[in-house]
C-alpha cells in the first residue's frame, strides 16, 4: 500500500459554480463519495480549503520573506482541497481521482506521498519523528 495525494484545482469559473452550489447539496454529493472512500478503507485524509481571498502567501523570493494577503499569482488553477489515500497503486489512486464529483474544469493533481521507511533510519530527524510519530499515533 502507498499514500498518494489528490490535489483539487479549480478556475476561477469552476470556483464560482461550486460557490453558487446549494451548501447541502454540495455536502451530500461530497458526503456520498467520502462514504465510498471510507467503505474501502483507503480514506486517510480529506479536507476543503477555505475562499483563496482569505489566505496569505509567504514568498521567498528575495533576501527576506514578503507576506501578502490573498491567493497566490494567478487565480486561473487554485488549490481547493485534497484527499489523502492509502491504495495499492498509482493507477487505484487515478481510478479513485476519476470518481470524485467535481465541477467541470477541476483538475485533481495526483502525487505519491512518500513513507517515512523511505528516509535513511538512522538520520537524527527521521528517529526524532518517528518517535514523535509513534507518541502521537501518527502513521
Amino acid at each position: 500500500m502507498a499514500k498518494y495525494m489528490l490535489v483539487l484545482r479549480g478556475t476561477d469559473e469552476s470556483f464560482k459554480q461550486m460557490m453558487e452550489t446549494p451548501f447541502d447539496q454540495m455536502l451530500e454529493t461530497m458526503g456520498r463519495f467520502n462514504e465510498e472512500l471510507i467503505r474501502a478503507g483507503v480514506l486517510v485524509a480529506a479536507e476543503g480549503l477555505d475562499d483563496p481571498s482569505q489566505g496569505v502567501v509567504v514568498d521567498f523570493s528575495g533576501e527576506t520573506p514578503v507576506v501578502t494577503d490573498g491567493p497566490y499569482g494567478e487565480t486561473k488553477e487554485l488549490f481547493g482541497g485534497f484527499y489523502i489515500l492509502d491504495v495499492a497503486s498509482k493507477e487505484e489512486a487515478v481510478e479513485w481521482a476519476k470518481r470524485i464529483p467535481a465541477i467541470p474544469g477541476t483538475k485533481v493533481e495526483i502525487r505519491r506521498v512518500p513513507g517515512i521507511d523511505e528516509f535513511p533510519q538512522d538520520n537524527e530527524w527521521i528517529i526524532r519523528e518517528r518517535e514523535w510519530r509513534e507518541r502521537t499515533g501518527q502513521r
